[in-house]
């Protein structure tokens, strides 16, 4: 029997929007995303980062704040006009309030949670209706945290939102499978990205939190990059609802 053939762009046709794309993690899954061949979309809440996402990405700026219904729609109606189809959505942009339950203020809370949930709601469902709409077959990845699974210390607003992120991909799979609309998660550990430098530049916490972890290591971004771009692709066609996490061992305990 010959080698199986594997396929190098298995994401060529498709059109994706990534959010955050600008740095850290969305920019590895941005990279994964144009390197299994689909054309990127990357948004940013400032014009400077969305202009040099599109440079990379040789197609057009995309501003949208996520938290802001008005936001989501305009940024939606100027990918769609440009691209013309968008059928893979990757929801990445995300904040961190890392302070203990007491805490944390009602701003910190309305912060939080605004952008990792209530923006993602936002702009999944207002792509969503397009989809429907149109008959498009896509698919969905929400970047969800093993903080969404276990409890991890000064993550109360954090965990909250990840979880209630992991149960919203869950509904939204099953609302819209019957559309053909796949909706999963990934859930990764600590990777080391702006977003967890406040944590990991801390050495003792740093330690702590690693001797956690069986593997050995934080995350990287390309780690979790790859897990994207296999959900969103074909050899993903029967997964849905699914949360991945991606934690090296982490919430084994």
């Amino acid at each position: 029997m010959g080698e199986p053939v594997v396929n190098p762009k298995p994401l060529a046709g498709r059109t994706a929007l990534v959010t955050g794309a600008g740095r850290g993690l969305g920019l590895a899954i941005a990279d994964s995303l144009a390197d299994a061949g689909a054309t990127v979309y990357g948004s940013s809440r400032d014009l400077d980062t969305a202009e040099k996402i599109a440079k990379r990405y040789r197609t057009v700026p995309v501003i949208l704040d996520a938290r802001s219904g008005e936001s989501v729609r305009a940024g939606v109606a100027a990918a769609l006009e440009h691209a013309g189809r968008i059928d893979l959505l990757v929801n990445n942009a995300g904040v961190n309030v890392p302070k203990r339950a007491v805490d944390l203020t009602e701003a910190d809370w309305d912060t939080v949670l605004d952008t990792n949930l209530k923006g993602v709601f936002l702009l999944t469902t207002e792509l969503a209706r397009h989809w429907i709409a149109t008959g498009t077959r896509a698919a969905v990845v929400n970047v969800a945290s093993q903080a969404g699974v276990v409890a991890i210390e000064e993550r109360a607003a954090y965990g909250a939102s990840k979880a209630g992120l992991i149960h919203l991909t869950k509904v939204l799979a099953l609302e819209w499978a019957g559309a053909g609309i796949r909706v999963n998660a990934v859930a990764p550990t600590f990777v080391r990205t702006d977003l967890t430098a406040s944590t990991l530049e801390r050495p003792e916490w740093a330690a702590d939190l690693l001797s956690r972890i069986p593997i050995g290591r934080f995350g990287e971004p390309e780690d979790i990059a790859g897990a994207v771009a296999f959900l969103l692709g074909g050899s993903a066609s029967l997964i849905t609802g699914q949360t991945l996490v991606i934690d090296g061992g982490y919430t084994i305990h």
